[in-house]
């Protein structure tokens, strides 16, 4: 493990990060991080969000944005984060057991009474935007859903650079980095669960190599850095990019795919490392603005326990991977 880790700091948090901790950080055996994991929809963050739902099973009144939702009032800064979406995402993110919200049917009564706000389209039939159409495929394939049209739908709009950009509907042509690992990152949460298929499986991998050939913040053209946003570590991320972002999915998929750390992600992980304070923290970069049920992280510029777990856990696999054999 890396070093000086404030592993105690860690623990003493909700559940919905302590369970992680426990399992990824401790190696705690399988009965203890499994029971904290349980506490999740009856303590703390879990239970919040959890009583938050709405009768017709979506939260706030709306798939992507809450019902009362009026982008042209400038009282109301930034994207609202409280939709059914948004929610979702956050839950699964937390390891909540998709069975809680089996049992009440979140899934079906979704598919009965939440539209997309593009179209009045049906919500588990996604719709036209990369971002979008990743985390309902991802929620989708937590919760049971019959997801397959959009695993499909990401192998048909796969852009010949290798990704996919959400503006694509507006002719872009080329990929975008917050696109394209929304994408990859709902293609693996499918896979994970289902197995996918030849063509998804293609996709994803696919996709990943737009990120490996550019260092997972470089631009291919020229080898500088993308932009300051990829190094932007914050937490939740919501939809945007950044290089923690970025090679914790490259984790996962690793270990799914049973293979070794990309040597092409070493600088993104030394830029990670170098991020990391004396104290063993990691600090929230600049939070995106826009309404929340309820704060879960630190303000800017304080140590955020999520983002040090993250990047603990992220460089404790890349370091154990290149520890010298003996």
């Amino acid at each position: 493990m890396t070093p000086d880790i404030p592993i105690e700091w860690l623990i003493d948090s909700d559940p919905t990060l302590r369970w992680q901790v426990e399992r990824d950080l401790l190696h705690a055996p399988e009965h203890i991080w499994t029971a904290t994991r349980a506490r999740i929809p009856h303590e703390g963050h879990g239970a919040r969000l959890l009583a938050l739902q709405d009768p017709d099973g979506q939260w706030a009144g709306g798939a992507f944005f809450p019902a009362d939702h009026d982008p042209h009032n400038p009282d109301n800064p930034g994207q609202p984060w409280t939709a059914t979406t948004w929610t979702l995402n956050t839950l699964r993110e937390w390891g909540l057991d998709p069975a809680v919200l089996q049992k009440n049917h979140t899934a079906e009564r979704l598919a009965e009474h939440s539209r997309w706000e593009y179209q009045n389209l049906p919500y588990w039939g996604g719709e036209v935007d990369c971002c979008i159409n990743g985390w309902t495929l991802a929620n989708g394939a937590w919760l049971g859903a019959d997801v397959t049209a959009i695993a499909d739908w990401f192998v048909e709009h796969q852009l010949p650079d290798g990704g996919w950009n959400c503006e694509w509907i507006n002719g872009a042509t080329r990929s975008s980095y917050h696109s394209t690992l929304n994408a990859l990152k709902g293609l693996l949460a499918h896979e994970i669960a289902t197995g996918g298929t030849t063509a998804t499986r293609a996709a994803r991998h696919t996709g990943e190599q737009y990120l490996l050939r550019r260092n997972l913040f470089r631009r291919l053209s020229t080898g500088q850095p993308v932009a300051d946003w990829t190094t932007n570590l914050i937490h939740p991320p919501r939809w945007t990019y950044n290089i923690l972002n970025a090679a914790d999915h490259f984790r996962t998929a690793a270990l799914h795919d049973h293979t070794p750390p990309d040597p092409r992600m070493t600088d993104a992980i030394e830029l990670i490392r170098t991020a990391r304070h004396p104290d063993g923290t990691w600090h929230q970069g600049k939070p995106h603005p826009g309404t929340v049920w309820f704060p879960t992280d630190p303000p800017q510029n304080q140590p955020s326990p999520w983002l040090t777990f993250h990047a603990t856990r992220l460089l404790t696999w890349w370091d154990t991977a290149h520890e010298p054999t003996r």
